[in-house]
C-alpha cells in the first residue's frame, strides 16, 4: 500500500495534493515515475522495446552497445591504458547496454580486463535482474546500486537518462514568469498556474533570449544537478551523455513554443495541447519525457570544470566511429548481416534517432583529445551517407 492507503500512482498524487497543496510538475513526475512503489519506472525491470512503450537504441540490438565499446577502448587508450578503468553507467535499466558493450569490449582482451563496471539504477525492478543480465561478465561487475559512485576514474556514459528526469513547466504571461503546477478538482487531477516556486526557474532564461507571452516550455532543474553531482565525482576522465534534444533553447523555444513534454504509452505517443493529457488522467501508466537542453547541460559541466569535446547527433558520431564500414564486412550469416544493417539505418538515418538523439561528450584532466566519434562533430556534411548500404 501507498501512501495514506494508497496503492497506486494516482492515489498516491491526489493523497500528496491534499497534503503539500499544488504540486510542481517536477514533484509530480517524481512520483508519477519514481515512486518505489507504484512510479511508472517501478512497475518492472523494462518498459522499453516491441512489448513496451518505446524503442531506444538498446532495443534495435547489440550495435549500439558494439560502437560505444570502439569509443570507450579508444577513450581508454587516450588516459594512458590505466589498469583499471571505472565504467560507470547511468540509468542503466536492466543492464543491457552493459551487456552488449562488455560483450564487444571482450574481443580486446587488454582492455576488457581494465574494465571495473558499475551500475547505477534507481529502480529496484531494473537492478534486480542487472547480474543476471551481466552474469557471462561477473568478474568485470564492481557495483549495482541507485546512486553514483562516490569517486571513480574512467568512463560515464548515460543512455536516455537526462530527459526522464522532473522538469518544472513554465509558461510566459503578460505579468511575467508563471509556473504550471498540478492541483485536484474534486478527484480530477488538473493544471494551475500560481508563482514559480523557485527563482532558479527565472534564473535559467537569464542571458537567454526571452519567451514569448503564451509560450510554454520545460526547464529541467534536476538535470542540471545531475550533471554537476556527476561532474565532482569524475576525478578524471570523460562523459558520454546521448539523448534527444536541442543544442540551443533560445532558437529552439520558437519551435517548441507550446513546449516538448511527451508521454509514450504503447508506442503512441502525446504532447502538450493534443487534448487532455494522459499523464494527468492515469500517472505512472505512461512514461514522460522532454527534450534536454543541451546548452543548459554543457553550461552546467563547464561550471564543474569539465570541457565539452563535442556535441554531434547521433548519426555523426556513430560514423565517425566506423559503423558503415563495419556493418558492410559480411559475417558468413546472412540474416545476421541483414539485421545489422537494419539496425544501422535506424541507429543512424536523420529522419529517425540518427537526428533527434545528440551526444556529449565531456573531459576532466584528459586534455581535448581528437576522439573518432567526434570526427563529423563540427562539420557534417562530409560525413558518410548511410544510405548506400541498401537493404533488400
Amino acid at each position: 500500500m501507498g501512501r495514506d492507503g494508497a496503492s497506486d500512482a494516482p492515489s498516491i498524487v491526489r493523497s500528496a495534493i491534499r497534503e503539500r497543496g499544488l504540486l510542481s510538475y517536477a514533484e509530480f513526475m517524481e512520483l508519477a515515475l519514481y515512486d518505489p512503489e507504484a512510479g511508472y519506472y517501478a512497475r518492472g525491470a523494462r518498459q522499453s522495446g516491441s512489448t513496451g512503450d518505446f524503442v531506444t537504441s538498446v532495443d534495435i540490438g547489440p550495435l549500439f552497445g558494439e560502437m560505444l565499446a570502439v569509443q570507450f577502448a579508444e577513450m581508454w587508450r587516450r588516459l594512458g591504458e590505466p589498469a583499471v578503468l571505472d565504467l560507470v553507467e547511468a540509468g542503466a535499466s536492466d543492464g543491457r547496454l552493459a551487456r552488449d558493450v562488455l560483450d564487444a569490449a571482450s574481443s580486446d582482451p587488454p582492455f576488457y580486463a581494465a574494465l571495473r563496471l558499475h551500475l547505477v539504477e534507481r529502480s529496484p525492478a531494473a537492478r534486480a535482474v542487472e547480474r543476471d543480465t551481466l552474469a557471462p561478465h561477473a568478474a568485470r561487475l564492481a557495483s549495482v546500486g541507485p546512486t553514483l559512485p562516490d569517486r571513480f576514474e574512467g568512463i560515464l556514459v548515460a543512455n536516455e537518462l537526462l530527459d526522464a528526469l522532473p522538469v518544472h513547466v513554465v509558461v510566459m504571461r503578460e505579468s511575467g514568469l508563471r509556473e504550471v503546477f498540478v492541483d485536484l478538482e474534486g478527484d480530477r487531477l488538473v493544471e494551475r498556474e500560481a508563482q514559480p516556486s523557485t527563482p532558479r526557474l527565472e534564473a535559467y532564461f537569464a542571458g537567454r533570449g526571452p519567451l514569448q507571452p503564451g509560450w510554454r516550455t520545460e526547464v529541467n532543474l534536476a538535470a542540471v544537478d545531475w550533471v554537476r553531482a556527476a561532474a565532482s565525482r569524475l576525478a578524471r576522465g570523460f562523459m558520454l551523455l546521448v539523448d534527444y534534444g536541442h543544442r540551443n533553447h533560445t532558437v529552439d523555444a520558437r519551435v517548441h513554443s507550446t513546449g516538448t513534454l511527451r508521454s509514450y504509452r504503447r508506442h503512441r505517443v502525446h504532447a502538450t495541447g493534443e487534448g487532455r493529457a494522459p499523464w494527468l488522467t492515469a500517472p505512472g501508466a505512461c512514461d514522460m519525457t522532454t527534450g534536454v537542453d543541451f546548452a543548459a547541460i554543457c553550461a552546467a559541466a563547464e561550471g564543474e570544470g569539465l570541457t565539452v569535446l563535442g556535441l554531434p547527433d547521433q548519426m555523426h558520431f556513430l560514423l565517425g566511429l566506423g559503423i558503415a564500414e563495419r556493418v558492410a564486412r559480411p559475417t558468413g550469416h546472412p540474416p545476421h548481416d541483414l539485421a545489422r544493417r537494419l539496425a544501422l539505418k535506424t541507429l543512424t538515418l536523420p529522419d529517425g534517432f540518427g537526428a533527434s538523439h545528440k551526444v556529449l561528450v565531456l573531459s576532466r584532466h584528459a586534455g581535448a583529445p581528437d576522439l573518432s566519434g567526434l570526427r563529423f562533430a563540427s562539420r557534417p556534411g562530409p560525413a558518410p551517407d548511410p544510405r548506400r548500404l541498401e537493404v533488400d
